[in-house]
C-alpha cells in the first residue's frame, strides 16, 4: 500500500487542476462554455488528485485523471476557445499531464492486481 498525501503524481495532477481551473481569471476563453469547461474540469482534476492522494490505493482515481485529461484536452475544440493561446495551452499541457500522472500510476497499479491474483 502507498503512503497517504505521498505520491507526487497526484501532486502534480492536483496543481494542474486548480491552474486550468484558475485560468479563466486571468485568460477569457471568450465562451461561457469554455469558461465553464475549464473550471469544471479544473475542479474535477483537483478533487481527483485529492482522492488519489487521500485513498492512494483507489485505481478508479488514477484512471479518473486519464479520462479527465483526455476530455481536458478536446475541449479547446469543443467549447471554440482553441484561438485563445493562453487558455488552449493550459488545457493541452494540463491534460498532458493528467493523462501522464494518472497512467504512471495506474499502470503499474493495474499490472500488480493482475500479478497478486494469478
Amino acid at each position: 500500500m502507498d503512503r497517504k498525501w505521498y505520491r507526487w503524481q497526484d501532486w502534480v495532477a492536483l496543481v494542474a487542476g486548480v491552474l486550468v481551473a484558475l485560468t479563466p481569471l486571468w485568460s477569457d476563453p471568450g465562451t461561457a462554455g469554455g469558461t465553464a469547461a475549464m473550471v469544471v474540469l479544473g475542479v474535477l482534476l483537483a478533487v481527483g488528485a485529492l482522492w488519489s492522494l487521500a485513498v492512494p490505493d483507489a485505481l478508479l482515481s488514477e484512471w479518473t485523471h486519464v479520462v479527465l485529461g483526455v476530455l481536458l484536452f478536446v475541449s479547446p475544440w469543443v467549447f471554440s476557445y482553441h484561438d485563445v493561446a493562453t487558455a488552449a495551452w493550459t488545457s493541452w499541457i494540463a491534460a498532458i499531464v493528467a493523462v501522464v500522472a494518472g497512467l504512471l500510476v495506474a499502470v503499474p497499479q493495474t499490472r500488480a492486481g493482475r500479478s497478486a491474483h494469478a
